[in-house]
């Protein structure tokens, strides 16, 4: 649903709006907060429900919504706990996030089926119905307006579905667990959705795919307009992704605009980072693979890097050993302005996840989507398309701002190997999902990919399909190409910045 403005879109909006305005106009000293009470009814007003059965189930849904806006934990649903409980802890400016990141709110999900085969009214109730003589088990048998099936029977073989002339018999399960190519989605006792913490790998595909709005990760907003409040040194690094983000005047010079009009210092191009990541994993590769590593996995997409940890522990050596570009371009910012607090702003909710890790949280202090950044300019009244041009920090290559469309990784990695090893091919596998990622892994680990580059991305395009993003993927890779094409720069190899 990327990319089309539904209700869903307009209430995460709203939430995140509602967020940020409290923090750039309300003083936060004090014991505030009494203003997200009124935000569900701002968000919801009147006494008809809007988009459920219930106007006091929407607005109790918008609150755990806020609260997770906030970065704080959902509230328990058997017990009392205030809304504003652990609001004011979370008023200094600091980084606030704790696991699990991705939550379901269990009031919110409406127990879609988890795997069904049913028929539609599209049955003829034909003379041959071949659906009942393909079912290994009698689960089909005709009725007196269609065929039936028999769901205590259903084996779930689709043997029906291909015999049916008249296409009359669907499967459909749950979007949040069609998506989850990690298999992190289980059942709960009531039968609503839940998230198996321990294979999430925080890639956020079902935050967008659930058709409920029920499932939500949290966010720092609020944390990093605090800190811009009390007056911080806060910088912007950002992903190449986001170009076309937010329609087709705003122009990557507007966009920049906007991000400072906020009170964020400067705007540094993750590309830049990739061009980093672009030398240093090209080094390895020439190094290890073959002889130390079958393969080489790349390493920008933290979501497939963890999946492929997770379920082939045996080969995670091969997974690259160097961070994502937003580490690599957190660490120039804080070389270069030693105190400035760094926000990322991308596609990815992965990348919060891994702004949590030991060894990146000197680096990264903050992650925020454009989904979250286009909360703050609506709350600001920032119209991007009067913005006046402004430009970049630092300049990426081609291949640096590639990284952001499925295929530009390995391309950008080939290229610098190439450069080193003039003649030397580097055969390459890639995969935009998860499950294409396992199948990828399988082969590998049956060395089929002996000496090849793996680029795994968790998101359907590649970041361009992030779950922060706000354009159609086509359209937004289409984009990027084009900002790609405007560098000076070809390769990392060119780039003089780095």
């Amino acid at each position: 649903m990327r990319g089309i403005f539904t209700p869903i879109t307009k209430i995460r909006r709203q939430v995140f709006s509602e967020v940020a305005k409290f923090a750039f106009e309300h003083d936060i000293e004090g014991d505030d907060f009494g203003y997200f009470y009124e935000s569900a009814y701002r968000i919801i007003p009147g006494e008809e429900p809007l988009y459920r059965d219930s106007v006091f189930k929407e607005r109790a849904i918008i609150r755990e919504r806020i609260r997770m806006a906030m970065g704080l934990p959902m509230r328990p649903t058997g017990t009392h706990q205030p809304l504003t409980e652990g609001m004011q802890d979370t008023a200094d400016g600091k980084k606030r996030l704790d696991l699990p990141l991705v939550n379901v709110i269990p009031f919110a999900c409406e127990k879609c089926p988890t795997d069904r085969i049913q028929v539609s009214d599209n049955c003829r109730k034909c003379l041959a119905h071949p659906c009942t003589a393909v079912c290994p088990v009698k689960a089909v048998s005709i009725g007196k307006n269609a065929a039936v099936i028999d769901q205590d029977k259903c084996i779930k073989c689709g043997r029906c579905i291909t015999a049916c002339p008249y296409h009359a018999i669907l499967r459909f399960g749950r979007p949040c667990a069609e998506a989850c190519g990690a298999d992190a989605i289980d059942s709960d006792e009531l039968g609503r959705a839940v998230i198996n913490q321990e294979k999430c790998v925080a890639c956020g595909l079902c935050i967008v795919t659930c058709p409920f709005a029920a499932i939500s990760d949290k966010s720092e907003i609020f944390q990093v307009i605090t800190a811009i409040r009390r007056g911080k040194r806060v910088a912007a690094i950002i992903a190449p992704s986001f170009v076309g983000q937010f329609g087709p005047l705003a122009t990557p010079g507007k966009i920049v605009s906007g991000i400072r009009k906020l009170g964020l210092s400067h705007v540094i191009e993750v590309g830049w980072g990739a061009d980093y990541g672009s030398m240093q994993e090209a080094d390895e590769f020439i190094v290890h693979v073959p002889h130390d590593k079958k393969f080489l996995g790349t390493s920008c997409c933290p979501s497939w890097a963890m999946f492929a940890r997770n379920v082939q522990p045996e080969t995670s050596d091969c997974i690259a050993l160097s961070h994502t570009p937003m580490v690599a371009a957190a660490k120039k910012v804080k070389e270069l302005s030693p105190g400035t607090l760094v926000v990322f702003i991308g596609p990815c909710v992965a990348k919060k996840l891994e702004a949590l890790e030991d060894e990146v949280r000197p680096y990264v202090d903050f992650v925020i989507t454009y989904e979250e950044l286009m909360g703050m300019f609506s709350a600001k009244e920032i119209e991007l398309s009067d913005m006046e041009e402004d430009t970049l920090g630092t300049l990426a290559s081609r291949d640096g701002r590639g990284y952001a469309v499925a295929g530009g990784v390995a391309e950008a990695l080939v290229n610098s190997i190439k450069r080193r090893q003039p003649g030397r091919e580097v055969p390459f596998m890639k995969a935009d999902n998860l499950r294409d990622c396992h199948k990828m892994l399988r082969l590998a680990k049956a060395g089929k990919a002996d000496g090849y580059l793996l680029e795994g991305m968790a998101c359907p395009g590649g970041c361009v399909g992030g779950p922060g993003t706000l354009s159609l993927i086509p359209r937004a890779g289409s984009a990027v190409k084009a900002f790609a094409a405007s560098s000076p720069y070809l390769s990392a190899d060119d780039n003089p910045m780095l």
